[in-house]
């Protein structure tokens, strides 16, 4: 069996350069998540990935699938792709939040639902994406989320202050001036990447 979904995969996988769009949508419906995916990037590179069959790959019971398809998604401007910020799967959220962020061109941006994610998720990778989101947005409605993120692990003390070059105003300003004495380098590095070092430095 598993020879057979090797072989199903890879024949998925090499229709996207074979310009065989029958065994790319055929993979799709396939009983094997690895195999969906494999017919979704084949599919998506066709040209042959409708909406209809997008929305249908982003309610795949298969979080790595949903991943797969939000990828996709966050290039497009179709389908709405907001619900998967309710994900049951951290790692699908992170995947919807980057996804979001993605879509710099939407015109109506969850920045509500992602600054609630910013701040309260209980992954912090998710937190971290929610927050590189708002900062690739520019929301202003996001920017006390942001703000808050300052003050949470390293890795979203970091993003958080990437994030913040979106903004201005004397709380960002002072945001960064704390940043420049945080504890962790990466920090302190991301704010020297942004402004240059501090004076006398």
């Amino acid at each position: 069996m598993h020879d057979e979904v090797m072989a199903r995969r890879r024949a998925a996988a090499q229709a996207g350069f074979l310009d065989d769009p029958d065994t790319a949508l055929a993979a799709l419906d396939d009983g094997d998540a690895s195999v969906r995916i494999a017919g979704l990037r084949s599919a998506d590179r066709l040209g042959m990935l409708d909406p209809d069959r997008l929305v249908t790959l982003l309610a795949d019971p298969e979080p790595a699938v949903r991943i797969a398809a939000l990828d996709v998604a966050a290039h497009r401007h179709e389908p709405d792709i907001v619900g998967l910020l309710d994900d049951p799967e951290p790692a699908v959220v992170e995947m919807a939040a980057w996804a979001c962020g993605e879509r710099d061109s939407d015109p109506r941006p969850p920045t509500s639902r992602l600054a609630q994610l910013a701040t309260g998720h209980d992954d912090p990778l998710v937190r971290e994406a929610a927050v590189a989101a708002i900062g690739a947005i520019g929301d202003e409605l996001g920017l006390p989320a942001v703000l808050e993120a300052t003050t949470d692990k390293p890795a979203v003390r970091r993003r958080a202050v990437l994030a913040l070059a979106a903004f201005e105003g004397p709380e960002v300003d002072a945001a960064w001036e704390r940043a420049r004495t945080d504890r962790d380098r990466q920090v302190r590095d991301a704010v020297d990447e942004l402004l240059g070092p501090a004076d006398g430095a």
